[in-house]
């Protein structure tokens, strides 16, 4: 397998001096020297050449630069393309201290997925300003779509496929096609996604609403209560064990989808968890504001949940490792964008901003409130993400050969979230006035500052694609060990020679389901004789006619034993 890959310039010559070092497994005190966009020297006491760049971490973290597993900056909606793209996007993610974005290419149905892979790759080698890879979505899915897969996996560096559990009659699959597409992954070595909602449910329930008037975003999540997100993430979950297959839920939105997945989880299954940078920090009562404009920026799928316990319940799995990645599901859409559904909610365009505060979110609700450290930080915000795609140690963690993507994190500062202040084109950010704890004040991208000073200096069509290799180490151990183990094994056992019953075989009519709506037709009485039916009755007048009856008879005790008859009417 070779994967063509872009050259970057080469990198600043840098020296970090007086940091901790903070992997997922260990913190530690040391100088960093990096050299050509790669780590080449860790310790004390380092020899460098002459002339480098000496950047000061005393009192400071030193981290891997945040990979964000779940950015939609280029994915169209209702025709229209996002406000924010892979240029402003990434700009974005770097002041926040992400250096790395995993991007879904939406592949619209009849359309070759190798062609989208392309197209997508081609426009972020243009426009994206840090390292990017790719999940390939898909929204049709037939057998004719293996050989496209297999040359994306072993050819392309694509390693994982998203499916739709929702969005009927546009991108939903069925149970069946998810069993079918999963096994075909297994095989190929690749992760599952899945976005989990029942579209069925949410399709009858946006009619329903719509046709009692109700077209505000409010709608949105009244139209897509918790239970299809429960339902469709147990459902997933279920089909992938069957299939043995690895599975990643996208955007954990709800604390009883949650749950499932950390059953599921403590019972053995490969399924992983995402909660969203949204979800950790706020929750769906917006979708009641007064302002229009306001309630539409968080309409997205699932929706954030209007119980206000939820962001809280969601970081505490997340500390615990019930749930593994933070991801932003990056999707923004301006108001006038968003405006295409004034008069019909189902019409919003969906997604929300976060890429820019989503180490700082992490750090503010989970390590600042003690149910996280600092180990467990990186994990969440990288190393976990890097080792679940298999792009780790190239990414997630500070050490010799890695790529020279760092951040020095101040876990003092803090900053204040505004739509004035932040690297997005959007008018409304979802995070408006919220003060957060850790800020990153030099941030490396490729061996190069990007940050410092609090100044942002990006250059457009900087970043390279990382192609990933199938079979992550992290995902498959498991799912190999459980191929061997799940073979299925006959009972050895000596051939029957005992009697056999005749068979007869018929075709029986099946009545038609009784209904109150209007006269049944005639019956049609087809096959063989029934000869237990009679074709005696009692209807019409009957010489006794005129004996008055009594309303019940109890029979206590007749002849031949006790009866089951209690009354005769």
């Amino acid at each position: 397998m070779s994967f063509q890959a872009k050259k970057r310039a080469a990198g600043d010559r840098l020296i970090i001096k007086g940091g901790k070092i903070v992997n997922d497994d260990q913190s530690f005190y040391a100088d960093i020297y990096i050299e050509d966009g790669t780590i080449r020297q860790i310790g004390e006491n380092l020899i460098v050449p002459p002339g480098v760049k000496t950047l000061d971490a005393y009192s400071q973290l030193v981290i891997p630069g945040g990979i964000d597993a779940n950015t939609n900056l280029q994915s169209p909606q209702k025709g229209l393309n996002p406000s924010d793209d892979f240029y402003q996007g990434t700009r974005a993610a770097l002041s926040g201290g992400t250096t790395t974005i995993i991007d879904h290419v939406l592949v619209d149905p009849g359309t070759s997925l190798l062609s989208a892979f392309d197209q997508w790759k081609e426009t972020a080698e243009q426009r994206a300003c840090c390292d990017f890879s790719f999940h390939l979505d898909i929204t049709r899915w037939h057998e004719g779509l293996y050989e496209e897969l297999e040359t994306l996996v072993k050819d392309k560096g694509v390693n994982s496929f998203l499916f739709f559990m929702a969005y009927k009659d546009r991108y939903q699959s069925s149970d069946s096609q998810l069993y079918e597409a999963f096994g075909v992954l297994r095989d190929l070595g690749a992760v599952a996604q899945v976005h989990a909602e029942n579209g069925d449910i949410i399709d009858e329930e946006q009619k329903k609403l719509l046709s009692v008037g109700i077209t505000g975003p409010e709608g949105h999540v009244l139209s897509h209560p918790e239970e299809v997100e429960t339902e469709a993430v147990y459902r997933a979950i279920t089909i992938a064990k069957q299939a043995n297959c690895p599975l990643y839920v996208t955007k954990v939105m709800s604390k009883s989808a949650a749950d499932v997945i950390a059953k599921a989880r403590k019972k053995g299954v490969v399924v992983y968890g995402e909660p969203i940078t949204a979800g950790l920090v706020t929750d769906g009562s917006h979708y009641w504001s007064k302002d229009w404009a306001t309630a539409a920026a968080f309409v997205m799928s699932p929706p954030l949940n209007p119980d206000p316990s939820t962001p809280q319940y969601l970081t505490s799995l997340l500390a615990c490792g019930d749930l593994q990645v933070t991801s932003s599901a990056q999707a923004c859409f301006s108001t006038a964008q968003k405006a295409v559904g004034k008069d019909d909610f189902t019409l919003i365009p969906e997604g929300t901003n976060g890429i820019e505060e989503r180490l700082s979110v992490v750090w503010d609700r989970a390590v600042s409130t003690g149910k996280m450290d600092e180990n467990e930080f990186v994990a969440v915000t990288s190393t976990n993400a890097a080792k679940l795609f298999n792009i780790y140690p190239r990414k997630g963690r500070i050490a010799v050969g890695s790529d020279a993507d760092i951040v020095i994190w101040n876990p003092k500062e803090t900053r204040m979230v505004s739509a004035k202040t932040h690297n997005l084109n959007v008018e409304i950010n979802i995070l408006e006035g919220l003060e957060l704890r850790g800020v990153p004040t030099v941030v490396i991208s490729g061996g190069r500052v990007v940050v410092e000073d609090g100044q942002l200096n990006v250059t457009e069509g900087s970043g390279r694609f990382i192609p990933r290799k199938a079979f992550p180490d992290t995902v498959y151990k498991r799912i190999k060990a459980r191929s061997k183990m799940a073979e299925a094994r006959g009972v050895p056992r000596g051939n029957y020679d005992g009697p056999v019953h005749d068979v007869i075989s018929m075709t029986k009519s099946i009545p038609p389901t009784p209904t109150t709506r209007g006269p049944t037709g005639p019956k049609t009485i087809t096959g063989p004789r029934n000869l237990h039916q009679s074709g005696f009755t009692l209807a019409g007048a009957q010489i006794d006619d005129h004996i008055p009856r009594r309303s019940a008879q109890r029979i206590v005790a007749p002849p031949g034993g006790r009866s089951n008859i209690t009354s005769l009417s």
